[in-house]
């Protein structure tokens, strides 16, 4: 699946795969150790279920282990908060997207608002319609995989490209970089995950979509999408929309990155300290 990042540019192969993963849960115990205390603090109100969902997942997996994991079963255990998380808040992407699509022309009666939106759906079509789309849902958490395995890949093309020309050997690979490598690093690993996953958007934005008066969805499952799309729109319906999406995150990316990665290293500079 990592396959088509090679066209863009980036290093990989299906050799690397596992050394791209392991530099994923490499990170993921970096920010744990470094920036979690934090987060956890600032955020506590909003993402208890992500945190506490990670912290279960890690406590079953050092079972029988030593008490540090491994970057394999960091990113195991986060890919499986990640799941978790999905399947709790679908519902609420589900309305959302209800809302965004309804129009002044739709023959059925609108939605006047979220809690109007889940009564009239569990009342028309049940339960199992706030789970519509949960696949290509469970699919987009790799989402976030792609996009720091991308980063990490391109960060050590570009610390090898400074290592290369700098008079200083021994220089830490941190201060070579500055904050515009960050902001390119964040912005160019955001477009390779988004032109991975995008996808996946699509079919569950396509899901999601509420049935016609008749009551009939316009689409059945995942597969049907897949088939309809690429019946009637070829690659290019798998991608529709992906411009306000690019406009939105990939500058969003860059910040992220650039205060991730100083703030990243004032912790290590305090640490030192200590």
């Amino acid at each position: 699946m990592l396959l088509p990042v090679a066209q863009l540019g980036l290093p990989l192969s299906l050799s690397c795969i596992p050394s791209m993963l392991s530099a994923l849960g490499s990170k993921l115990m970096m920010a744990e150790s470094l920036m979690f205390p934090i987060i956890r603090i600032l955020f506590m109100q909003f993402s208890p279920l992500l945190d506490l969902s990670y912290d279960k997942a890690k406590q079953r997996y050092a079972r029988n282990r030593e008490d540090t994991l491994s970057p394999g079963l960091h990113l195991a255990s986060a890919a499986e908060a990640g799941g978790l998380v999905c399947l709790c808040t679908n519902p609420v992407w589900l309305v959302k997207t209800r809302l965004q699509l309804q129009t002044p022309l739709h023959q059925t009666r609108p939605y006047y608002g979220i809690f109007d939106a889940f009564r009239t759906i569990m009342r028309e079509e049940g339960f199992r319609a706030l789970y519509r789309g949960i696949v290509p849902g469970l699919f987009l958490v790799s989402h976030g995989a792609v996009q720091f395995t991308a980063y990490e890949e391109l960060r050590k093309v570009i610390v090898d490209i400074k290592h290369r020309g700098s008079k200083r050997h021994l220089q830490n690979p941190d201060d070579l970089l500055n904050s515009a490598d960050y902001a390119v690093l964040g912005a160019t690993s955001k477009i390779a995950a988004i032109l991975l996953t995008y996808p996946f958007q699509v079919m569950r934005s396509r899901l999601q979509q509420r049935p016609s008066a008749d009551g009939v969805p316009r689409y059945v499952d995942s597969w049907h999408v897949v088939k309809e799309t690429a019946r009637y729109e070829g690659v290019r319906g798998f991608y529709r929309g992906i411009t306000p999406s690019l406009l939105k995150n990939v500058p969003a990316s860059s910040v992220t990155f650039i205060v991730y990665e100083n703030v990243l290293k004032l912790l290590k500079l305090a640490r030192r300290n200590d």
